[in-house]
């Protein structure tokens, strides 16, 4: 017979955990291509983005307020403080049947007017990562990370374009010798 599952006493598989970090980072790289190719006021990330910038807004008073210091740079001391984990609870139950894998684990940049990094993203849930992102993109507040991430693949054309060039030479005979 099978004992009943406990998470409080499981140990965590390493395959597991490193699926789940695979997930995280492919999504993070997704939103990333998204913000360089979409005007961050005209991405929308959900069916129910209007309803989760309301209810954040609504939630979290704090964030809503002008200039949106606390959506630019998200203080993590604040969302894993005890009273920050029971509103952010409440606030992710809201979503269990509104928004596909609302709980699964997500990387969300600490401060969106830079890109993702090591000392600039932390792990949130997927409806943390919505809410944070939906208003900061309504608020103009991705719109440097935009710019930032046109760059950045404009530079990564260049340079593949070049290294191409360079092998064509090298292909044709024209190339220099080591």
């Amino acid at each position: 017979m099978a004992t009943k599952f406990d998470p409080n006493t499981a140990q965590n598989a390493i395959e597991i955990e490193k699926q789940f970090a695979v997930k995280a980072v492919e999504h993070a790289q997704t939103y990333w291509n998204l913000l360089e190719k979409i005007e961050p006021r005209n991405l929308k990330l959900t069916k129910i983005d209007d309803e989760i910038f309301q209810h954040t807004m609504e939630s979290f008073p704090e964030l809503n307020e002008a200039p949106y210091d606390k959506v630019t740079v998200i203080d993590e001391e604040w969302m894993k403080s005890p009273e920050g984990k029971e509103r952010w609870r409440k606030f992710i139950q809201e979503y269990e049947k509104k928004v596909k894998d609302f709980n699964f684990g997500s990387l969300i940049r600490t401060d969106c007017r830079d890109e993702y990094g090591e000392r600039n993203t932390i792990f949130v849930t997927r409806i943390q990562f919505y809410a944070y992102e939906i208003a900061r993109n309504r608020l103009g507040l991705n719109d440097k990370a935009h710019d930032l991430a046109k760059e950045e693949a404009a530079k990564e054309k260049a340079k593949a374009e070049k290294a191409k060039e360079k092998g064509k030479k090298k292909a044709n005979g024209n190339g220099t010798a080591s």
